[in-house]
């Protein structure tokens, strides 16, 4: 049996993935996986998502240049979750978020409202730009 094979796997073939940065220990997004990237994940160091939007596999930093090393892949104990404990890469290291922040979990739910809690570090309208063709 391989290692693969003892993970739950959803009814579409994915699993949910949490990214935590390895030093700071924060929790940087949440992603999904199917087994090809989980597998390529592990080849490469670096991690590689399913993108249910695009419905194909997702090279974190394709497009923005912010890829993620990864140091460890875990599971949780019913083996339905993998955690990664990555350092985050880049041409502004530290960005995990689309929106520019350093996490993706920048909400937070106070008196009724979301306050964001993280500054914006770059504008996604100049990281996007960046890595696409002209």
């Amino acid at each position: 049996m391989s290692w693969l094979d003892e993970i739950k796997w959803d009814d579409k073939g994915l699993v949910p993935v949490i990214a935590q940065e390895a030093l700071s220990g924060d929790v940087l997004m949440f992603a999904w996986m199917n087994r090809e990237a989980l597998q390529k994940t592990a080849e490469l160091g670096q991690a590689v998502y399913f993108s249910r939007s695009r419905g194909r596999l997702w090279h974190k930093g394709e497009e923005s240049g912010h890829i993620q090393s990864v140091h460890e892949i875990r599971i949780d104990c019913d083996s339905d979750v993998v955690l990664l404990k990555i350092t985050q890469l880049g041409h502004e290291p530290g960005i995990a978020c689309h929106t520019g922040r350093h996490s993706c979990f920048f909400s937070l739910y106070k008196d009724g409202q979301w306050i964001a809690t993280e500054p914006v570090l770059k504008d996604p309208k100049t990281i996007y730009q960046q890595t696409k063709p002209s």
